[in-house]
């Protein structure tokens, strides 16, 4: 379901509001968070979705890297999950234990645990996870903590929306397959412990809403503006050429119609030389993404170095401006 679409859903819900539940559906975050204690809190998601490869192990494990992500696009860590699944009745039942083996071993590699769940017959596959994680309460990402000066991250490349897109018209070389699927594999987790040593406060991930959707999230939330810098945009090899081909979901033009209405023609600049397939890619969905958060200015080159100490690449790719609104530049 598209940005827009999900808006209007939620819209007239009633907000069951309670003492220590502190990130909620007035909220609209990446998952729910309650209080326990003072010291610790829940947090709590669910996300499943269809097949996006064929090997139904990597399949699994790609399903559960992007159930925890929103853990850690809170600043959580995973304790346990519970499978969420659903299956035609003559689906070969060695292929659905090869998805979950791989949903558990990703789980596993997260320090959790998969302790059960939930089947039920489908007339496509599809699966996820419902996954619990701990928090300091005093310590939670949320999508409302942008500041102007501070500076953009990105913890991993754009373009698994695209490519995936692309596999399944046989349109995609399989090298540029294997590397979305081992980005789509890699977990948020070293993401979201940097950001928590550097006290980070505004953070979300980027997955089916694609970059700007998600960052229109944050605008609104945080009443701030943001500038990103294409040319500093980390893209999957292959990705551009896929995208210049129209290799696109029909996710993107739903993404894209959300952003161009809650922001209005005032609040969203687009540089004009700016290629439409690449403008397009920013407003992609996309699977497994990275986390997308912003530092104080005098942290940046201290999150730089310490990716660089845990093995994994970031880019800094923006900055958070007073303007309400989003410049792509």
């Amino acid at each position: 379901m598209g940005p827009g679409e999900l808006q209007d859903v939620l819209t007239g819900l009633e907000r069951h509001e309670h003492a220590d539940l502190l990130v909620g559906l007035a909220k609209r975050d990446d998952a729910a968070v309650y209080r326990i204690t003072d010291e610790v809190a829940i947090v709590e998601t669910v996300d499943f979705f269809p097949p996006i490869v064929d090997d139904p192990y990597v399949y699994g494990a790609i399903a559960a890297a992007n159930s925890m992500s929103d853990v850690y696009a809170m600043g959580g860590r995973v304790i346990f999950a519970l499978n969420v699944a659903g299956f035609p009745r003559e689906f070969p039942k060695e292929l659905i234990a090869e998805i979950f083996r791989g949903g558990a071993d990703k789980v596993a590699e997260a320090g959790g645990v998969v302790a059960g769940g939930h089947t039920v017959v489908d007339a496509e596959p599809k699966y996820g996870l419902c996954v619990t994680g701990l928090i300091h309460p005093k310590k939670i990402f949320v999508k409302g903590g942008l500041r102007p000066g501070d500076r953009l991250f990105l913890s991993k490349p754009l373009g698994t929306g695209v490519i995936a897109t692309a596999a399944k018209a046989d349109d995609c070389a399989p090298e540029v397959l294997d590397g979305a699927v081992k980005s789509m594999l890699r977990l948020n987790r070293v993401a979201s412990e940097v950001a928590q040593e550097a006290s980070v406060q505004g953070a979300t991930d980027i997955t089916g809403f694609g970059l700007l959707g998600h960052a229109a999230e944050m605008v609104e939330a945080s009443a701030v503006g943001i500038e990103v810098r294409t040319g500093e945009l980390p893209i999957l090899d292959g990705t551009l050429a896929l995208a210049e081909k129209g290799h696109f979901s029909g996710g993107m033009k739903r993404n894209r119609r959300y952003v161009e209405t809650s922001l209005g023609p005032t609040r969203l600049f687009i540089h004009p030389s700016l290629p439409a397939y690449l403008v397009s890619l920013l407003f992609e969905s996309e699977t497994s993404g990275g986390l997308f958060f912003s530092v104080e200015a005098t942290k940046a080159d201290k999150v730089v170095s310490r990716f660089k100490e845990r093995g994994e690449p970031c880019w800094k790719i923006g900055e958070v401006t007073t303007e309400s609104g989003i410049r792509v530049v």
